[in-house]
């Protein structure tokens, strides 16, 4: 079997205390073995890229996932910790995104399965619905140094079933934002002392996650997308005097966003901010502190911006909220923009890192092999960042002038550091080892490393 380095073995040396000797022995066979495979990411394809294929004992493997006793949660806090510890310097404020993905899957046994609207094929006008399993993730906003954009790495995932299979599997239902409220409140005790900043799109924008961000001594932000027919009141107003019954809780509701579009009285900012590709863009804001009410919530008060650029055509202007009363129009829109980084993080898991590719079955193996496999993703980049501290190589041809690494060629440099580096047990036997020319090994290794 193949040995690591020892600068890998100690980044995974860190989830050793999560798990029994044995079950992380085996987790770390099949970290790299996932880490080297091509394509589907099973079980199966970790061993046989790890040269077992001919294990007789393979199942004790397949237990890891589906029956061995150790805690997601506690791997999610240990490499949340990881992360910190490698990218960030103390004191910095933590940028948390969280957004949804859908896992297509098929098949009868998948208790887990749902109908859901599938973002990555849906359009505006357009809705596609695909079965699957839709995942909350939490990422964390990581300047990495090869990059000139943040990375967002995932730490922690948990499936969102829906009311329909929740009631079959006689389960209580737990909507997205109870799935982020739960996910956060342990971010909030496993880092009690930094600042965090949580970014999410228009599903975020509730007045539960408000009222908890806003909680005394609790020192956490809330920048979401917000309807451009949210209903916003002005503060109530000083009690007139002699008037009877309990003071009002809300002034006098306020003009929805679509007439301020089009009134022409209306007093815009301008604005240079900073736009996604690392662009800076001049956008009108206007932005005003208010209570936000929504149907059926509690009233809560947000600061919010309206975005628009009636220089382009094509732009259509949004709206933003923030649960901290104090940041401005600027910063609010900054925070948003990186809310991409999470977008671009499901593309590639999706394309390098196999998932949609599992095949396992039973409740727990599905449970906990997407968001192990999430996990690795931001594993491979700590081990990059180990490694390469400083530069990265990046593939380059003829016919493409690539100028700025992607998670491929970070995925295509521990590859072949993990090959270079492999511990041989020496033997003696003849016609083990065999001459190959340089220039078909390198290019061997290189459709390996980019497989």
């Amino acid at each position: 079997m193949l040995n690591p380095s020892d600068e890998i073995i100690q980044v995974l040396q860190v989830f050793a205390v999560a798990a029994t000797v044995p079950t992380f022995a085996k987790m770390r066979v099949l970290i790299i073995g996932v880490i080297l495979a091509p394509g589907a990411r099973t079980v199966c394809a970790a061993l046989r890229v790890m040269g077992l294929g001919d294990l007789e004992t393979y199942g004790k493997y397949h237990r890891v996932l589906n029956r061995d006793r150790w805690s997601p949660w506690i791997m999610s806090q240990l490499l949340l910790q990881l992360l910190i510890s490698t990218f960030l310097t103390a004191g910095v404020r933590l940028t948390v995104i969280i957004d949804e993905t859908l896992e297509r899957r098929k098949g009868e046994k998948i208790k887990y399965k749902g109908i859901f609207r599938d973002g990555a094929r849906s359009t505006r006008k357009h809705v596609v619905k695909s079965a699957g399993v839709r995942w909350a993730c939490l990422t964390l906003l990581v300047p990495v140094p090869w990059a000139s954009r943040p990375w967002a790495l995932p730490f922690m995932s948990a499936p969102i079933l829906s009311p329909k299979t929740s009631a079959t599997l006689n389960k209580r239902h737990r909507s997205s934002i109870d799935w982020s409220l739960m996910m956060l409140r342990k971010v909030r005790y496993w880092q009690p002392e930094r600042e965090i900043i949580v970014v999410g799109d228009g599903a975020y924008a509730a007045a539960r996650l408000v009222q908890y961000c806003q909680k005394e001594h609790m020192n956490m932000t809330l920048v979401s997308r917000l309807r451009l027919d949210a209903v916003l009141y002005a503060e109530a107003g000083e009690r007139p005097k002699g008037k009877r019954g309990p003071p009002a809780s809300k002034g006098k509701k306020q003009a929805s966003m679509s007439a301020r579009l089009n009134d022409e009285s209306t007093v815009w900012s301008r604005r240079e901010v900073e736009w996604y590709r690392g662009e800076k863009r001049v956008f009108n804001t206007l932005s005003e502190q208010l209570i936000w009410h929504p149907k059926d919530e509690a009233q809560v008060k947000v600061r919010w911006v309206l975005v628009n650029d009636p220089l382009d055509k094509d732009f259509e202007a949004f709206l933003l909220m923030s649960s901290n009363l104090k940041l401005i129009d600027t910063q609010i829109i900054g925070y948003f923009v990186q809310r991409w980084n999470i977008e671009v993080m499901f593309e590639e898991s999706r394309s390098h890192m196999g998932i949609e590719t599992q095949r396992q079955w039973s409740d727990r193996a599905i449970e906990r092999s997407t968001p192990c496999l999430f996990g690795i993703f931001s594993l491979v980049v700590v081990m990059a960042k180990r490694l390469f501290p400083v530069t990265l190589p990046i593939r380059r041809e003829a016919w493409y002038e690539k100028t700025e690494v992607t998670y491929a060629d970070v995925l295509a440099a521990v590859r072949k550091h993990l090959w270079l580096n492999f511990k041989f047990a020496r033997s003696g036997k003849l016609g083990e080892l065999g001459e190959i020319p340089i220039n078909l090994f390198e290019r061997l290794l290189s459709v390996a490393a980019y497989a």
